[in-house]
């Protein structure tokens, strides 16, 4: 029995641990903390970073040493003397001598070159590729935020769906009472068949209604489940209500400035004019006068014993430099296109700059609507519920129709459905307007 025992205990611990369990119920801030982790927009954003640290990498080699070490072997014969001017009027005893025979030829040698001077060609190259490495980073920034908002609105159209499926199960519930209600007066005498046959026709009608939201409930989770990078039939459900907190700064000119500081595409785009710049910097740096450093050292001899002798080595140092006197005015289209694309980028952040400001506005404007859409949608429940319950209350004493319950249960469903989207509606513009600021969407 132990030896049993003590054989459960290694399985178990030898096994290989288990992932967790998805969890099928997530709060908001779970559903956006998943989809930043896997979705692979975030991904991609995040390997173009990594990318740019290998070109800054790249772009640094060009300010240091170049070492190489050759070597080589040859056989090789060469009858370069026989054909000098000349040779026939040597002695034919001497001209026989002079037939070149193969030999062999090994060398080998260590090279390095080191750039001196290049008229600020490395240096400002090496500054383009830390300021696009920063840009990199405010891409990974957009990419988050609006993976985030997307991830937001999947969310509130999930409870909105399952919110409105809940609504349409109680209206129908409530048609199919009053159903059993006049059927119960229709056999008591106190009712028509008609106010029976418009009950039951009310029940049918509202059976589609409840197919229509099952479906969206699906198509709503299908979404959220697409962001969330799981099975699209995975079984997620919403624990997080609407969006309730009123917005509290309305000063248009305050929040655009706080959008100027944290929105990551007005940032990117000021790198981009800051790259841009040095763009420009880099394109009049072509084409001048560079200065290089070199030195080699080998040993080339014929036999291979030779290799160790230095008395067979061969080493150089030098200085070389290049001026260039006519590049086919390479330089000046190279300065042309570089300050044609800082232009560009200006005009760019300019015009981001004022969609900035229109969304500002428009946020705000849609925060208001939408919250003052949902306290007139909340009064209105109150009477339609009233109302509902006074017909009701009527039909049992003959005062009232089933055509009059039929309205009044309409009323209710329109008043209801009209607060469910009005919170959805005001959730999801407060998470724009948090968006356009440059803030979390989920807030």
């Amino acid at each position: 029995m132990k030896s049993l025992i003590l054989f459960a205990i290694v399985v178990c611990v030898s096994a290989p641990a288990q992932a967790p369990p998805e969890k099928e119920t997530v709060t908001l801030e779970e559903a956006v903390r998943i989809a930043l982790d896997r979705h692979p927009d975030v991904g991609k954003a995040r390997a173009a970073a990594d990318a740019l640290k290998g070109k800054i990498r790249e772009v640094r080699s060009q300010a240091l040493p170049d070492v190489q070490i050759t070597a080589g072997g040859i056989r090789m014969r060469d009858p370069s003397l026989l054909n000098a001017s000349g040779l026939d009027k040597f002695p034919p005893e001497l001209r026989d001598a002079l037939v070149p025979s193969p030999v062999n030829l090994f060398d080998y040698s260590l090279t390095v070159k080191q750039p001196i001077y290049t008229a600020g060609k490395v240096g400002t190259a090496l500054r383009i590729a830390s300021v696009e490495a920063e840009g990199s980073l405010a891409d990974i920034d957009r990419a988050e935020q609006d993976l985030s908002l997307e991830v937001v609105k999947a969310y509130y159209g999930l409870l909105w769906a399952q919110q409105y499926r809940d609504l349409v199960a109680a209206t129908q519930e409530q048609r199919k009472l009053h159903a059993g209600m006049a059927r119960t007066r229709f056999q008591n005498g106190v009712a028509t068949e008609v106010d029976v046959l418009r009950s039951e026709v009310a029940v049918s009608n509202g059976a589609p209604d409840l197919l229509r939201a099952d479906n969206a409930i699906r198509q709503a989770r299908a979404l959220l489940n697409y962001y969330m990078v799981r099975p699209i039939d995975f079984p997620t459900k919403t624990s997080t209500g609407f969006q309730e907190k009123p917005w509290a700064e309305s000063n248009l000119d305050t929040l655009i400035r706080e959008a100027e500081r944290l929105r990551p595409e007005l940032h990117r785009l000021r790198i981009a004019e800051s790259s841009a710049e040095q763009q420009v910097q880099l394109a009049k740096a072509e084409n001048r006068m560079r200065a290089d450093a070199t030195a080699a050292y080998g040993i080339v001899a014929r036999l291979p014993k030779n290799l160790i002798d230095p008395l067979y080595s061969r080493w150089s140092v030098g200085i070389s430099f290049t001026l260039p006197v006519f590049d086919g005015f390479k330089r000046s289209g190279l300065v042309w296109q570089a300050t044609a694309s800082q232009r560009a980028a200006r005009l760019e952040r300019e015009k981001v700059d004022q969609q900035i400001r229109l969304g500002l506005e428009q946020g705000l404007d849609e925060v208001k609507a939408t919250s003052e859409t949902v306290a007139a949608a909340r009064a209105n429940i109150a009477q339609a519920e009233r109302v509902l319950s006074m017909t009701q209350d009527n039909y049992k004493y003959g005062a009232a129709t089933t055509l009059d319950i039929v309205d009044a249960q309409t009323a209710l469903t329109v008043a209801r459905t009209n607060l469910l989207s009005g919170q959805h509606d005001y959730s999801v513009a407060h998470a724009n307007l948090l968006w356009t600021l440059g803030r979390t969407p989920w807030e």
